[in-house]
Order: C-alpha cells, then sequence, then structure tokens
C-alpha cells in the first residue's frame, strides 16, 4: 500500500468513527426523547389498569382479559401499555357499543335519522372511544420509533467501535508492521 492510499484510509476511518458516533449519539437523544415525552405524557392522564380480578376485565373476552391483566393495577407510563388498553380495552367497548358497526358506520345512520338522539349520543361516544384510541395508538407508534432509534444507535455504536479499532491497526500495526 502507498503512503498516500494509507493515508486515505486513515482518514477515510477517522471521518467515519466521527460520523458514526455522531449519528449514534443523536439517535440515543432521540430514543430518549422519545420515550421520555411519551412517558411523561401518558403518565400525564392517570390511567390505571384495572385489578387482575375486577369485574371490568373480567367481562372481556378472555384474550383481552389476559393482555390487560399483564399490566393489572399499574398506571399506563409506555406505548406498549398505550397499545394494550387501545387495543385490549377500548376497541372491544367500541365494539360492544356500536353493535360492531364503526364510527363513520353509526354516524351515516345518525345522519339519516337526524331526530335519533339515542343513535346521536352513540355517534358521540364513538367519536369519543375512537379519538382516544388513536391517541393512545399514537403514543405507541412514538414509542416503537424511540425503540428502533436506540437499536439504531447501538448498530452504529458497534459500527463506530468497529472502524476504531480498524483505525488502531492500521496506526500501530499497518501493513508493513505485521509478522510474517
Amino acid at each position: 500500500m502507498t503512503p498516500g492510499i494509507r493515508w486515505r484510509v486513515i482518514v477515510l476511518q477517522i471521518a467515519l468513527v466521527i460520523v458514526f458516533g455522531f449519528v449514534a449519539g443523536f439517535l440515543y437523544w432521540a430514543a430518549s426523547f422519545t420515550h421520555s415525552y411519551v412517558h411523561d405524557e401518558l403518565l400525564s392522564q392517570k390511567i390505571v389498569f384495572p385489578a387482575a380480578n375486577s369485574a371490568s376485565l373480567s367481562a372481556l373476552p378472555a384474550a383481552d382479559a389476559s393482555a390487560m391483566r399483564q399490566y393489572a393495577g399499574q398506571t399506563m407510563d409506555t406505548g406498549d401499555q398505550a397499545k394494550t388498553w387501545a387495543d385490549h380495552y377500548i376497541a372491544v367497548h367500541l365494539r360492544e357499543i356500536g353493535g360492531g358497526k364503526t364510527y363513520s358506520q353509526v354516524s351515516a345512520l345518525s345522519l339519516a335519522a337526524p331526530t335519533n338522539q339515542a343513535l346521536a349520543n352513540e355517534v358521540q361516544t364513538l367519536f369519543r372511544g375512537e379519538t382516544l384510541r388513536g391517541l393512545l395508538l399514537n403514543a405507541w407508534g412514538w414509542w416503537t420509533v424511540g425503540t428502533y432509534a436506540l437499536f439504531a444507535g447501538i448498530g452504529l455504536t458497534v459500527a463506530a467501535v468497529a472502524v476504531f479499532l480498524a483505525f488502531l491497526f492500521e496506526v500501530f500495526i499497518g501493513p508493513g508492521r505485521m509478522p510474517k
């Protein structure tokens, strides 16, 4: 290897370590920010999972009750908890309220029968429930993005360390100093 090429390899390694290290640091920050933000926002809502033996969990279908029981008595503060609440508690109740119909289907029925107050109330309840469910699933989505950012940061840290070790090898051992 010529001295010019060796110099270019060393400069490239230094640049890669800096870039990988910076991006890894940014990803760690993004993961921390996302998880902290979702955690704080969910915690501020003071949503507490029902006790494991509560009537509200016993009334759920078995799979939904089982999913909810893993967080029994806990205050919601993670994206995974938000998804569980949205999919295994709110969604079940919304299906019961709407008789299996969605908000948009019940809303269309209500528009066709503008004097039906019971139907109008059902529309409002479904709208509120679907909105809360959507917000909780959004929190879960951002929590998941934060988790992926953490994994990407770990991957880039490993890459930065590997390039740094290659740099150290190049500087201290190098091709001209290898034992024969």
